[in-house]
């Protein structure tokens, strides 16, 4: 049995292969070995024994002359950060988007929840309308603008490793005060730099960081 029909076997919610037709409205996956040298270093830093752990930019991963080869080629000449986020997060817990794609290159298998911005209604998210897709180690994911996602679900004891690269500035703090009641109700969502979370409401950490407990319906597990 596969780590994919197992995990379809132990689970009510659908599990997708991330190299179906399922995925092709989410992102699209990278060619070509921009990253490999990332992961290998990737592979050294270590998995906190509780929760996760996210930096947007990492100097050992921002090797110069691949990240401006990225920059030229994969995000057309913008500035980017290349970070990671590691750890053993299980559930699904909420949605975040950015304003442009973000990539993903897999130390380990993984899962992510994911789902489109459109599906997104006065500020809430039907958790049933998201699906979850299996990445394999190497995979290197681009992630649209539009695709609601999180951190990673982990298929193993260990956790997971994750490589995140966005636009620069992606996922750091606000220089200025969100504005009490903003003519647009998107910039409810807004709690750091071109970063959009909407949270399920058991999600305390990321409730205490200011996101709009707007998930409804289960904050599923995965089970493995």
């Amino acid at each position: 049995m596969t780590l994919l029909e197992h995990l379809q076997a132990c689970n009510t919610m659908p599990v997708y292969d991330a190299h179906s037709d399922a995925f092709r409205s989410y992102g699209r996956f990278v060619k070509g070995d921009y990253f490999k040298k990332e992961l290998e270093v990737l592979e050294t830093m270590p998995i906190p024994s509780e929760g996760n752990q996210y930096i947007p930019s990492v100097k050992e991963l921002e090797i110069p002359e691949i990240k401006a080869k990225i920059e030229k080629e994969l995000y057309g000449g913008m500035e980017i950060q290349i970070g990671y986020c590691n750890g053993r997060n299980s559930t699904i817990n909420g949605f975040e988007y950015h304003k442009g794609s973000e990539i993903n290159a897999a130390a380990c298998d993984f899962v992510l929840a994911l789902g489109h911005v459109w599906e997104i209604d006065d500020l809430h998210y039907d958790i049933s309308k998201a699906k979850l897709f299996l990445f394999r180690k190497g995979d290197v994911l681009e992630m649209y603008q539009t695709t609601l996602h999180l951190s990673p679900i982990k298929v193993c004891d260990e956790g997971f490793r994750d490589l995140v690269v966005l636009p620069k500035g992606t996922n750091t703090d606000l220089e200025t005060e969100k504005t009490a009641h903003p003519e647009d109700p998107e910039t409810r969502l807004l709690i750091k730099k071109n970063k959009w979370v909407i949270s399920h409401p058991d999600r305390k950490p990321l409730i205490d960081q200011g996101a709009y407990p707007g998930v409804m319906g289960e904050n599923y597990e995965l089970k493995y």
